[in-house]
């Protein structure tokens, strides 16, 4: 029963080890001298978006190969969530964070040949924001864009008309990369084929078959990486090789036999497979995906068993996350501490508010009037306390929660609908549960998802009730105009806090991105939303 749901404070920052696999920001370090030639064969576990333009990708995996052929103005460190030069090689940013400023390297060129300048990045960020509900990331990635202006030949000024503090980092994801003049020429749709994406990276896309294949080469005059990168030359590989394979045993037998260099499933690799790829002296690299932790959302409208905030609070004492944890993926996996995941900036621990508490579950829904009768589910004036969650395939995961709910009295109601039913359900609050997450190495991500003046999504318009919602937006609104980390770091802490004390959402499980890479390969390293960089990894000849 180690199987799971399918996709869709930096005091807590750290890399996390999967079961006995390290997760380095470049492994083996020791290995030798890197040595040039060779291609990576990467086989991931699916490409449900069937895109891969940067600025509208939201697909974790191809956004990591978004990441090998375009660059953004910065980057940002994995370990501290510090930003860091890239395109861009310093910055400056105004008091209320509605002014950024950004001095560009002259020595940078796109594979076609045209330089990167000011007017470049204003052309890509003009059309990042133009997108609109196309890029979902870039929508509150630009929230309150105005316009990007010329400075000067390599200086370019971002303005928005409200403050986004959260910009500076947006600046550093692959949504916000930057790509040549001549590529916004395409159409959106056209871009997401990948016909006519031109980069500055350290490997152009050669070809993109969604769902299929994709393949890039190095780019042998690149010179430019980030501050992050020790190679400062071109990529050591020839070439990327992609590949996808949905089935997790396939993939595993391809990566022992070597026939890939490195598997990367969408679920953490489980306890039993990481042994068999760890018997061939291949290793398991693992990070935790920054963002928002995989969570419930409720739907508290009136009427909804939810609507009542002691049945909220009983919810969340009712889940018992470290079993789930440990029975759902392995003993020592990370136990979920909050509405972020343990990398996001600003990310504070929870664990009390979150502790297994059934019998104060049972208390508060006694005092809520809600009786058990002799099957051991409870009702109140005739009606049955069932809660709802739509799925688009029951899982051990979704059936674990509903064992535990069960402890308490609460009956759970796991709804297989197809995708479009699926989707039909979300958009009309059919349901009293609903499960998703985001990934961003930023808090501003759970905007998308919670605030109701600026997300039309029902997690944001049905999870609060009343003053909630408002004080709640008010927390988001802090966060993006705090100028300073301790001011952001105070605004992020509040909002946790309000989200977990009023059953806002309902953590479940800690994201943990793995993958199994082949003893050959060298230099592995992650970026700071647990994508692929490959600048220096080389393959043993």
């Amino acid at each position: 029963m180690r199987l799971t749901r399918p996709f869709l404070a930096l005091t807590a920052l750290a890399l996390l080890s999967a079961c006995g696999g390290g997760a380095k920001a470049a492994s083996d370090a020791d290995a030798g001298t890197p040595v040039k030639g060779g291609t990576l064969k990467i086989a991931f576990w699916d490409d449900a978006q069937g895109c891969i333009d940067p600025n509208q990708v939201y697909w974790i995996e191809s956004r990591s190969l978004n990441r090998q052929f375009a660059d953004s103005l910065t980057d940002q460190d994995p370990e501290t969530g510090k930003i860091v030069p890239w395109l861009a090689k310093s910055w400056t940013v105004n008091a209320d964070a509605t002014k950024f400023t950004f001095k560009l390297r002259d020595d940078v060129t796109f594979s076609d040949g045209e330089k990167l300048d000011a007017a470049a990045v204003k052309t890509a960020y003009d059309a990042t924001h133009a997108l609109g509900a196309k890029s979902l990331l870039g929508l509150t990635y630009t929230a309150g864009y105005k316009e990007s202006k010329v400075i000067d030949p390599y200086t370019v000024e971002v303005d928005f008309s409200s403050p986004n503090s959260a910009f500076l980092q947006a600046s550093s994801t692959t949504t916000m990369a930057i790509l040549s003049p001549k590529t916004y020429q395409e159409t959106p749709e056209v871009r997401c084929t990948g016909k006519g994406l031109i980069g500055s990276g350290a490997f152009t896309l050669d070809s993109y078959t969604a769902a299929t294949e994709a393949h890039l080469t190095r780019r042998d005059d690149y010179a430019w990486p980030s501050d992050l990168v020790k190679n400062k030359g071109a990529a050591y590989l020839d070439a990327i090789a992609v590949s996808y394979i949905k089935e997790d045993s396939v993939r595993v037998g391809s990566l022992t036999s070597g026939s890939i260099d490195i598997a990367w499933p969408r679920l953490p690799i489980s306890e039993a497979d990481q042994k068999v790829i760890e018997a061939t002296g291949a290793k398991i690299e693992s990070r935790a995906l920054p963002g928002i932790s995989d969570s419930y959302f409720p739907n508290t409208s009136a009427g909804k068993p939810l609507a009542d905030p002691q049945v909220r609070q009983a919810l969340q004492k009712s889940i018992d996350r470290k079993s789930f944890a440990s029975t759902i993926f392995w003993d020592d996996y990370p136990v979920v501490t909050g509405p972020f995941d343990s990398t996001t900036p600003y990310a504070t621990d929870s664990s009390a508010a979150l502790a297994y508490d059934p019998e104060g579950a049972k208390k508060l829904l006694d005092a809520a009037g809600w009786t058990t009768g002799a099957d051991g589910y409870r009702s109140k004036d005739g009606k049955p306390l069932t809660l709802t969650i739509p799925l688009q395939a029951s899982t051990p995961g979704d059936q674990l929660v509903q064992d535990q709910l069960k402890q308490v009295g609460i009956k759970v109601d796991l709804k297989v609908l197809t995708l479009a039913q699926y989707q039909a359900a979300a958009a009309g609050g059919q349901y009293d549960l609903l499960a998703t997450y985001y990934t961003r190495a930023d808090p501003s991500v759970l905007g998308s998802v919670l605030d109701s003046k600026v997300s039309q999504a029902g997690t944001a318009q049905l999870s609060q009730v009343g003053d909630t919602a408002q004080d709640i937006s008010k927390l988001f609104a802090a966060g993006l105009n705090a100028a300073g980390d301790s001011k952001r770091a105070a605004a992020y802490a509040d909002l946790q806090k309000e989200i977990i004390d009023q059953g806002v959402m309902f953590p479940l499980y800690e994201r943990v991105q793995t993958a199994g890479v082949a003893s050959k390969v060298h230099g592995f390293a992650w970026t700071s939303e647990a994508f692929l960089r490959a600048n220096d990894i080389w393959i043993s000849q």
